[in-house]
């Protein structure tokens, strides 16, 4: 498919105001665009689209079980994309990644124990920690040759740590650990003998061709035998709404202690996320590959407009679709309302450990993404005619 249908496929408008989102219905009475929370605006791969349709008119919608085929599918995809041989057994199906979290960190670890993590981090890392009513230490997210990193020189460690969690590629951020890098955590995950939860459900939205994503798990036995990896075609063909996501757990006692803090608490899968996810799988790639096309364009127009604002700085983006904007020069108490108040709704830094950042959704149509950066603008062009003014009274 060409470029020009490529885009022509992602530039179409969907209009999702009263249609129960999230997203738009945060701001549904206000000139506010929604660009906060991690869902796209596209629509998905016809093939999804198909493959529920067909289900739905079955009419019969019960109990169901994983199906073989996704399972083989799951497998094969490991394999082909990122060189990791897994068994079906070691497959969990969840219906929900942050479930996982929260399972990971109940399953792996006792009331005395500590959690670590990387700090500024989505969201729910912190608060899986804080439901289980774990003690948690923090792993500094910091600026290292232009790319977010954690920074093991200032890392919380305690004699009672016992797991780390891990986002590759990094929400926010977007940096794509390379293989030295994860090598180094698991140096530092076999020294403190840490269990490691590694939340990698943006794995297939790398926007820089020459990197390639690494599951952590997939280094070596040891990262293998100490791992939970976290993973769901949500983001990649926008059915987070669904709920279809899978825990990859290759040790069989950690395996066996996960699904027993699952047991009658977090319910199955349903069905129509497994046909959801299935033909994801089987038949979404040529809509994902002009999805990254469109993505990358997407970002090359918002790093050059954030750079060339006043106060605003971004680093490269090597993956996803959320861009992590330093505001920290931004001469108001809080940038997140500030720019809110301008029109564009974007997740406030705070949410995620720094109150001078936010990050913005770029998974939107061009169209959308010119307009949010032309309300940047003017709202920052207007607040230095307003503070050149003041300095002069």
């Amino acid at each position: 498919m060409s470029a020009t249908i490529s885009n022509a496929l992602f530039d179409s408008h969907v209009d999702r105001k009263q249609t129960n989102s999230i997203k738009w219905d945060k701001y549904q009475n206000a000139d506010i665009l929604p660009m906060w929370i991690a869902d796209s605006d596209f629509r998905v791969p016809k093939e999804i689209t198909e493959a529920l349709q067909e289900h739905i008119s079955h009419g019969v919608f019960g109990y169901g079980k994983p199906p073989a085929r996704l399972t083989e599918l799951l497998v094969e995809r490991m394999k082909t994309l990122y060189n990791w041989d897994i068994q079906p057994e070691w497959i969990v199906f969840l219906p929900g990644l942050v479930c996982g979290l929260n399972l990971a960190v109940r399953s792996l670890t006792e009331a005395h124990q500590s959690v670590i993590t990387p700090r500024p981090i989505y969201p729910p890392f912190v608060s899986s920690i804080k439901l289980a009513q774990r003690t948690a230490s923090y792993a500094p997210v910091t600026l290292q040759d232009k790319r977010w990193l954690i920074d093991f020189t200032q890392v919380e460690t305690a004699p009672e740590s016992k797991l780390l969690l891990f986002c590759n590629p990094l929400n926010p951020g977007g940096t794509v650990y390379r293989r030295n890098e994860l090598e180094q955590i698991l140096t530092f995950a076999e020294k403190n003998d840490l269990y490691v939860c590694s939340d990698e459900i943006h794995c297939d939205l790398i926007l820089d061709t020459d990197v390639k994503h690494i599951p952590f798990a997939s280094l070596n036995k040891s990262a293998e035998q100490r791992s939970v990896t976290l993973i769901a075609p949500s983001k990649t063909f926008n059915i987070a709404g669904l709920g279809a996501s899978m825990a990859i757990i290759p040790n069989s006692a950690l395996r066996h202690k996960f699904n027993k803090v699952r047991a009658g608490i977090v319910p199955d899968v349903n069905v129509l996320a497994y046909t959801a996810a299935q033909a994801a799988y089987e038949s979404g790639q040529p809509w994902l590959e002009q999805q990254l096309a469109y993505l990358r364009q997407n970002r090359g127009t918002l790093t050059a407009a954030i750079n060339s604002m006043p106060y605003l700085t971004i680093q490269h983006i090597e993956a996803t679709y959320l861009a992590w904007i330093d505001a920290s020069a931004l001469p108001v108490t809080s940038p997140f309302k500030f720019f809110e108040q301008a029109g564009i709704g974007l997740s406030p830094g705070a949410d995620f450990g720094d109150p001078k950042f936010v990050r913005l959704n770029f998974g939107c149509t061009h169209e959308t993404l010119v307009e949010a950066l032309r309300r940047m603008h003017v709202a920052i062009d207007t607040l230095e005619k307003d503070t050149l003014e003041s300095f002069h009274q």
